[in-house]
């Protein structure tokens, strides 16, 4: 039988952390410390298994909460930002050293490469979705392609 668009599901979990960042670039206050309280919207597109699912909520749980995990309650740093990299080598708070911008978009790129990786065995998923929420009213996206 041929897939095609109408015999796909869509599923979505979503998480949430806090985190401190800062932009170095930026003209205006982001250049400044300063945190969020973030969701990321994790949306799984693929044909329903033999369990008529596209994937285990469950699963989806324990693939992505590492991960978020790692960024809760800490400072996400640019390896070129090294105001903030000689401030943890003295002061030594959770901090997470990532080798892009802390943009909310970098920051879902992230996400839905790693998420990406970890969801290989799931041969029936057909896209990944990743939203990042940095306030009420914004958002990044990211959408990677399977198969």
């Amino acid at each position: 039988m041929n897939e095609d668009q109408s015999s796909r599901t869509r599923i979505a979990k979503d998480f949430h952390w806090e985190m401190g960042h800062r932009l170095p670039f930026h003209e205006g206050g982001c250049r400044n410390i300063h945190g969020h309280s973030y969701r990321l919207q994790v949306v799984a597109e693929g044909v329903l298994d033999e369990h008529g699912m596209v994937i285990d909520y469950f699963d989806l749980k324990e693939i992505v909460e590492p991960l978020v995990a790692t960024l809760d309650h800490a400072f996400l740093c640019d390896a070129n930002d090294t105001a903030m990299l000689n401030f943890f080598a003295q002061n030594p708070l959770k901090h997470v050293v990532v080798p892009f911008l802390t943009t909310a978009e970098n920051l879902a790129g992230w996400f839905a490469a790693e998420i990406a990786v970890l969801l290989q065995p799931y041969r029936n998923l057909r896209s990944l979705t990743i939203r990042v929420c940095e306030t009420e009213r914004t958002y990044a996206e990211r959408t990677v392609q399977f198969h």
